[in-house]
């Protein structure tokens, strides 16, 4: 049995068949009134960049909303230190580009390092 993406009921052709408008109606309040602002000029500009490019696009718009016209492109978004790639899939509609490109690592901590404690300095050096 093959599981067939849906959003909202909608299959993804019938998603990207939509207006932006009807779109957003299918989205959470904070992402619905968001759209209905109307996209940034920044916004704008990736978006155009999307439809015209085939390589990945990298974008500084983290605050950005996944459309159904992006499903299926590679972008790279900043993480504040390094570009982030990714593939947009179907079910990451409606979410927002820096969700997917973490700011923070996880912390390793390891054994401390000479001089860092009194004890320290009878932990052997080899």
């Amino acid at each position: 049995m093959v599981k067939v993406f849906s959003y909202k009921g909608k299959s993804i052709e019938e998603i990207q068949k939509m207006s932006l408008e009807d779109f957003a109606k299918l989205l959470p309040s904070r992402q619905r009134r968001s759209l209905k602002r109307g996209l940034t000029p920044l916004e704008k500009k990736v978006l155009e960049n999307i439809r015209i490019s085939k390589k990945p696009v990298r974008t500084h718009a983290r605050e950005m909303i996944i459309l159904p016209e992006m499903v299926g492109k590679k972008m790279a978004v900043y993480s504040g230190k390094e570009w982030i790639p990714m593939d947009i899939t179907a079910d990451m509609m409606g979410h927002r580009l820096g969700e997917f490109a973490q700011t923070r690592k996880k912390v390793m901590h390891s054994s401390p390092g000479v001089g860092a404690t009194r004890s320290s300095k009878f932990l052997p050096l080899k």
